[in-house]
């Protein structure tokens, strides 16, 4: 799923391109892509896009007075539709604007949890409204003690805590996993009992990871693939980590995996599957 670096970096590159100009048409072509029904999203046409802006992992359409909210899901992409097709392979949804291009919601795979949703009001308003009312403060903002103050009111596991986007918006597994590494913590040490300095550590290696992608990502034309983010230790099992060489060990989920290393970040100790024994702390 794209995390902050990446739809901040798109959020940029669709203002470039399209800020501006009028919104001639929205079109959900499938019926489970509007999530909202008032404003209806016809009252938009006509209202030229000021900005694409981001909160956590949404993108924000904004056509004074209101905003498309977008959620791009797992396998969901937005991007100019020079073909316009009629039926667009993985078509959720489109913009299409007066100058005669367009924008086009795609989804992969058949989950179709990618959605849009129309709210009305400043962008004060728009960010307390749902579906962006339960979100944390963001990843890259959240200040030294702010990360102190939330780890001690969410006592959990480390890597769940970092995906957790009611406690920090905008990071997901890939950063997850880059995170607990760069800050040479076990993803499944108890957040309520780091010290300062494993917190100190933890902070930095937000910022740092979250900057360096998205320095990564303001370089591209489009938004990247999973497999073309960088990363020390995410998805790269089997190999070796290149801060000490050892090799890089992976505890599967069913619908993710946490990646880290033994030598960095769990004292040498190799944490058990979780299907078939207690992990280790």
């Amino acid at each position: 799923m794209p995390e902050l670096p990446e739809v901040q970096a798109h959020a940029e590159r669709l203002t470039d391109d399209f800020a501006g100009v009028e919104l001639a048409k929205f079109r959900a072509i499938t019926f489970t892509a509007l999530k909202t029904f008032s404003p209806a999203p016809e009252s938009l046409q006509g209202e030229a896009l000021d900005r694409v802006g981001r909160r956590g992992k949404y993108l924000l359409l904004e056509f004074p007075p209101a905003s498309f909210v977008v959620h791009l899901m797992q396998g969901g992409r937005l991007r100019p539709d020079a073909k316009q097709a009629a039926k667009p392979r993985g078509g959720q949804a489109r913009w299409t604007f007066a100058d005669g291009r367009a924008l086009l919601l795609t989804e992969a795979g058949t989950e179709r949890k990618a959605g849009v949703w129309v709210v009305a009001g400043d962008e004060a308003y728009v960010m307390s409204a749902p579906p962006l009312d339960d979100l944390g403060p963001e990843a890259d903002a959240a200040d030294r003690d702010t990360v102190a103050e939330l780890l001690k009111a969410h006592s959990m596991r480390l890597h769940g805590w970092l995906r957790d986007q009611r406690i920090l918006a905008g990071m997901g597994r890939r950063l997850a996993n880059e995170v607990c590494h760069r800050a040479r913590l076990s993803p499944f040490a108890t957040t309520g009992k780091l010290d300062d300095d494993a917190v100190d550590r933890l902070h930095a290696a937000i910022g740092a990871c979250i900057a360096e992608s998205l320095a990564v990502e303001r370089e591209r034309a489009d938004m990247s693939s999973s497999k073309e983010r960088p990363g020390a230790v995410h998805h790269r099992e089997g190999e070796a980590c290149p801060t000490c060489g050892d090799t890089v060990r992976a505890v599967e989920y069913s619908r993710y995996t946490v990646n880290y290393c033994p030598t960095c970040q769990t004292g040498g100790k190799v944490l058990a599957d979780n299907t078939t024994s207690r992990f280790l702390k």
